[in-house]
Formats: structure tokens, C-alpha cells, sequence
């Protein structure tokens, strides 16, 4: 009899033709506050990213695999940051914090898509650390420019594919409970909360497909860097040591901060899972992290400061 009333539910639904966010709060004062302090926060990530970006294919020192992936990697924290910020500062500002079905849709495939690509090519950046530190003799075949392609088509392929999934699979559920996100962009477990239909498939495939590629990606970094440690621990020098550590550094910074916000969202029990923790976690992984990495890779790389202080030398010769 349930099972009749829900698919009489399902068919009596209306599809929506837009949704509308909660956001962070309804406090006008507040909300203007947010508003600056995200903007300010979103300019300083385009900002990095692009100047990262452009410094990496600019200074002919900085043409190697590890800041090829790292040059991916900005433009991957750009475009993710990008899905959600411009819209999430409008929303401060408007009072219907509203977005269309198509514009959900799309703002979902975009951060899954590019989110999971992340995690792909800091896997990447750690097998290159692995060869350069581990097999340093083989490392120009190990990383060789088709090497390193492949790496990049597969990281951007298996994000779009995996986000695909859950983008069908989640916008062809019927919303009849409510048009209302209890978020601030299109994630998939608040939208699966507004479905009357069951949403077990999406739950598996979600903590699946994540967890596969998480998991996965963080095994090859685990076994990299235990390979580094021991190849490290085996130098001599401590000079020698602190400069195999230091090239290291900034790789295992950004990783702790991705890996530790995105698991705390998405692999939890569902009983454990609390909308308002996974907000303030959600503007940790998807603004917050997107500015700090160009940081990260600046202040902690002194190939880095070293291409920064050649471009400012050949814009001001004189200097």
C-alpha cells in the first residue's frame, strides 16, 4: 500500500522550475558582512590562481611536470570556486536567494566534476614527487610529457563521468516535499532530502563513487610519500633531508586541507550527518581552500618566489 502511495506522490508532483537557497542567514547586517568578507575571499582566489597560472607558463624554469599538474590544479580550485561564489554573493545581496532547475543542474556538474578532478591530480602530484625523490634516474620516463597528459585527460574525464551520475540521477528524482535548499549552492545531499522518492541508489553511488575515488587517490598518496620517508630517511645530509622534505611540504599541506574537509562532509554515517556543519565544512573546501593553495604553493616553494621575483625584475629592469 506504502509503495502505491509513493508512486501516486511521484506522479502528482509538480516538477520545479527553480530552487531557492537558505543560504547562511536572513539577518540583512549580516549578510552584508558576509558578503564582503566572500568577496574579498573569491577576488583573492581568482587572483592567485590566474597569477599562478600565468607564472607557471610564463618562466621557462617552472616547465616541469610538478607545476604542469600544479597549474592544472589552480585552474581547477579557479573553476570550482567560480561554479559557486558569483552566485552565492548575488544571493547575499537579493532577497529571493532563488537559482533555476538548469542552473542547479549545472552548478552541481561543475564542482563534482572538477571537485573529484582535485583529487586526481594531487594523486598525480604525489606519484611525480615519488619518482623525483625515489627513482630519480628514471624520472624523466616515469614523468615524460605523455605521462603526464594522460594523468591530466584522466583526472578531467573521470570527474565529468562521475559527476554525470549523480547530476542524472539526482535531477531525475521528483521533488514534491519542498523547493527549498537547506544550503548555499546545489550539493547533492540537501537535494536528495527534497525528493518523496527513494533515494537509496543515489546515497550508495554518492558515498561510492566518492569514497572510491578519496579513498583511491589517498592510498597512492599514502604509499608515495611512505616510499619518500624511507628514501629521505636514508640521506645523509641534513641539508640534504630538509630540502627532500621541503619540496614536499606544500604537496602534503594541500592535501591534509582538501581531504580532511571533503571526508568530513561526504563519508559519515547519514545519522551523524548535520546540514550546518556541512555548510561551514562546504565554504572551507570550496572557497577557502581554493585561495589558500596558490598561498600555500608561493610561501612554502622557493622555485616559486624565485619565478615571482624574475617576472617583477623583468617588468622594472631598472630595479
Amino acid at each position: 500500500m506504502k509503495f502505491f502511495q509513493t508512486k501516486m506522490s511521484e506522479r502528482n508532483c509538480t516538477p520545479p522550475t527553480d530552487f531557492i537557497f537558505t543560504g547562511f542567514t536572513d539577518y540583512l547586517p549580516l549578510r552584508i558582512t558576509l558578503f564582503l568578507l566572500f568577496l574579498i575571499i573569491y577576488v583573492l582566489t581568482l587572483v592567485g590562481n590566474i597569477g599562478l597560472i600565468a607564472l607557471v607558463n610564463i618562466d621557462s624554469n617552472l616547465q616541469t611536470p610538478m607545476y604542469y599538474f600544479l597549474s592544472n590544479l589552480s585552474f581547477l580550485d579557479l573553476s570550482y570556486s567560480t561554479a559557486i561564489a558569483p552566485k552565492m554573493l548575488v544571493n547575499f545581496l537579493s532577497s529571493k536567494k532563488n537559482i533555476s532547475l538548469y542552473g542547479c543542474a549545472l552548478q552541481m556538474y561543475f564542482f563534482a566534476c572538477f571537485a573529484d578532478a582535485e583529487c586526481l591530480i594531487l594523486a598525480a602530484m604525489a606519484f611525480d614527487r615519488y619518482a623525483a625523490i625515489c627513482n630519480p634516474l628514471m624520472y624523466s620516463t616515469l614523468m615524460s610529457r605523455k605521462v603526464c597528459v594522460f594523468f591530466i585527460v584522466l583526472a578531467y574525464f573521470s570527474g565529468s563521468m562521475t559527476s554525470l551520475v549523480h547530476v542524472s540521477l539526482t535531477f531525475g528524482l521528483p521533488f514534491c516535499r519542498s523547493h527549498v535548499i537547506n544550503h548555499f549552492f546545489c550539493d547533492i545531499p540537501p537535494l536528495l532530502a527534497l525528493s518523496c522518492a527513494n533515494t537509496t541508489l543515489n546515497e550508495v553511488l554518492l558515498f561510492a563513487l566518492c569514497g572510491f575515488i578519496q579513498t583511491s587517490t589517498f592510498v597512492i598518496i599514502f604509499i608515495s610519500y611512505f616510499f619518500i620517508l624511507i628514501a629521505i630517511l636514508r640521506i645523509k645530509s641534513t641539508e640534504g633531508r630538509r630540502k627532500a622534505f621541503s619540496t614536499c611540504a606544500s604537496h602534503l599541506t594541500a592535501v591534509t586541507l582538501l581531504y580532511g574537509s571533503v571526508t568530513f562532509s561526504y563519508i559519515q554515517p547519514s545519522s551523524q550527518y548535520s546540514m550546518e556543519q556541512e555548510k561551514i565544512s562546504a565554504v572551507f573546501y570550496t572557497l577557502i581552500i581554493p585561495m589558500l593553495n596558490p598561498l600555500i604553493y608561493s610561501l612554502r616553494n622557493k622555485e616559486v618566489k624565485d619565478a615571482v621575483k624574475r617576472s617583477i625584475t623583468r617588468k622594472n629592469p631598472h630595479n
